[in-house]
């Protein structure tokens, strides 16, 4: 592994970290500064790809706009540009709580931004609490 690979790697693990930090804590905002500015998001698999800033944070607003979120982190690997890791979030808003446990698997840039992001998980992946 070369220094630049070693350096994109800690990057690929920050982002990673501050991701699930971010749909806990964060704004959509924020987490749409993650990505790049020309990164897709396919969430889940087979869904519409959202592909504008706006759309990042009209996505990622339904998260960040519940009443009750959080997000921990199950594993991670990082390898090369890719990063895959599944987590769970929890959300509730209106007395109402949901679970899933996806697995996204994300490509960075050179930079360390999220070029592309793919969720994977189903329908029947959501659980009412």
């Amino acid at each position: 592994m070369t220094v630049d690979q070693a350096g994109l790697a800690e990057k690929i693990d920050a982002v990673v970290d501050s991701y699930i930090e971010y749909l806990t804590t964060g704004t959509a905002e924020q987490i749409a500064d993650l990505y790049a500015a020309n990164a897709t998001v396919e969430d889940p698999i087979g869904a519409d790809i959202r592909d504008t800033r706006e759309q990042l944070i009209e996505f990622y607003s339904i998260i960040t706009g519940m009443d009750e979120r959080t997000a921990t982190l199950k594993w991670k690997k990082v390898a090369g540009d890719t990063a895959v890791f599944e987590f769970t979030l929890v959300t509730g808003t209106a007395g109402m709580r949901f679970e899933i446990t996806p697995v996204d698997i994300m490509v960075f840039d050179a930079d360390g931004k999220i070029s592309t992001m793919r969720a994977v998980w189903q329908q029947s992946d959501l659980k009412q609490l």
